[in-house]
């Protein structure tokens, strides 16, 4: 006998946000670099900053799994969950996002969510996500400013989830949501850049 999905919905946008919670930036950054990635460079717990303190290789290690907490649980959801309750799935991964920025285990101070929110985009709008990784790349090639390609390709990725999935599909409604708090989260990296002060990635 299946669960309803109005009970096992709620108890998987749990394990969505404890799954998004696990901050790997912290995690690796203690084994393989000895030290806390909060006290060097941004401080933030994400891709960009452990590769600043680890090299790319670290960097793009904890960008995949970063993504990876997102598009778990959300598949999982998927497979449990009825077609019919398409809804809950995105509500999972939604808070798998909201778990990266506000991580139970280092006391509601994560990360920016960029590497999370191509996780799901990539599950939820394929094409967007792709749009948006390539807008990150050119951007982030014409200026090497982190903060740039990131505000860019999200602007592409909620952009082309809208034209793909129209104004009235929970995926649109998720989009919005992941552009704003990415753009919130950033509001600092904004603030540098029209100061002029946004730091510059070493090629």
């Amino acid at each position: 006998m299946s669960l309803d999905p109005d009970v096992l919905g709620p108890l998987l946008v749990l394990a969505g946000y404890l799954c998004g919670s696990i901050p790997f930036g912290v995690v690796l950054g203690r084994l393989v670099l000895g030290v806390d990635v909060r006290t060097v460079g941004s401080g933030n717990i994400g891709a960009t900053n452990v590769a600043r303190a680890g090299g790319k290789g670290l960097g793009v290690l904890v960008l995949l799994l970063d993504a990876a907490k997102a598009i778990v649980p959300l598949l999982v959801a998927r497979a449990l969950l009825p077609a019919g309750a398409e809804a809950w799935p995105v509500a999972v991964a939604v808070a798998a996002f909201v778990g990266h920025l506000f991580p139970v285990w280092l006391g509601f101070r994560g990360g920016k969510g960029v590497a999370t929110a191509l996780g799901i985009f990539a599950v939820l709008a394929p094409w967007a996500a792709l749009a948006g990784m390539a807008t990150w790349g050119l951007a982030y090639a014409a200026t090497r400013i982190s903060s740039i390609g990131s505000l860019a390709g999200t602007a592409a990725c909620v952009a082309g989830t809208l034209v793909m999935r129209g104004w009235g599909h929970p995926d649109a409604w998720a989009a919005l949501a992941l552009g704003a708090l990415i753009v919130l989260r950033h509001r600092d990296n904004i603030r540098r850049l029209v100061r002029g002060e946004e730091r510059r990635m070493r090629v």
